[in-house]
């Protein structure tokens, strides 16, 4: 599933169907940071794959901090995104 052209849904679909599954409290915490950074779909799902990766589990508070860090950065694609993420040390 391409980083930057599935929506949010069809991402949380595919990872679904990778055995991650989202709480109610999760996807609220996904729509939330949406809608309070008002970013992309694109750079929801890079938020989304790096708390996963770095948590092995969604943590609410650190998907909003990663995309606030996506948005300041003004990150535009995935290897700028693991760029960042490396020289963060998050990764």
């Amino acid at each position: 599933m391409a980083f930057s052209t599935a929506s949010t849904e069809e991402y949380l679909n595919h990872l679904q169907t990778k055995g991650f599954y989202f709480h109610e409290d999760s996807l609220g915490f996904i729509e939330f940071g949406r809608r309070y950074t008002e970013t992309s779909d694109a750079l929801v799902n890079m938020a989304i794959e790096v708390t996963l990766k770095a948590q092995l589990q969604f943590d609410g508070s650190f998907f909003i901090a990663i995309l606030e860090m996506l948005k300041e950065n003004k990150i535009s694609s995935k290897k700028e995104a693991y760029k960042l993420f490396r020289n963060k040390k998050i990764l």
